[in-house]
């Protein structure tokens, strides 16, 4: 789903626009499929699938905003203004967590991210009873 989602930034942009269309059936579909396979109860199929196209759609729609950046701006450059305006915006005080990640920002894996949020996603689903 990544890999789709990065080769089409727009499709973030396209789906949220219409979240009832048949390319959203078939990713919730998709999604539910594996569930099941996995051994999701049924009891709790449809919040872990929901939770997780809700997951994959709002990173689609970051990725839609990302593909919008000005012509030759990197998205290197691009997230270490964005850290330096988060960070400039309040102190450690305010905002520590912000401050303590805003390093992190620029030079983040945001296929390793993604791939974390669904494993973090599914832990929680194995731990419901």
């Amino acid at each position: 789903m990544f890999d789709v989602i990065d080769a089409h930034p727009w499709l973030g942009a396209q789906l949220s626009r219409a979240p009832w269309q048949t390319a959203v059936l078939l990713i919730l579909e998709s999604v539910g499929e594996r569930l099941e396979a996995s051994g999701v109860s049924k009891r709790h199929r449809f919040d872990v699938a929901t939770a997780l196209v809700n997951y994959i759609m709002g990173a689609a729609g970051q990725y839609a905003a990302g593909s919008r950046l000005p012509p030759g701006v990197g998205r290197t450059a691009f997230l270490e203004t964005v850290a330096k305006d988060w960070t400039s915006r309040a102190g450690r005080e305010q905002f520590p967590f912000v401050h303590a990640i805003a390093a992190q920002l620029a030079r983040h894996d945001d296929r390793r991210q993604f791939a974390a949020g669904v494993d973090l996603i599914l832990a929680g689903a194995a731990a419901l009873p």
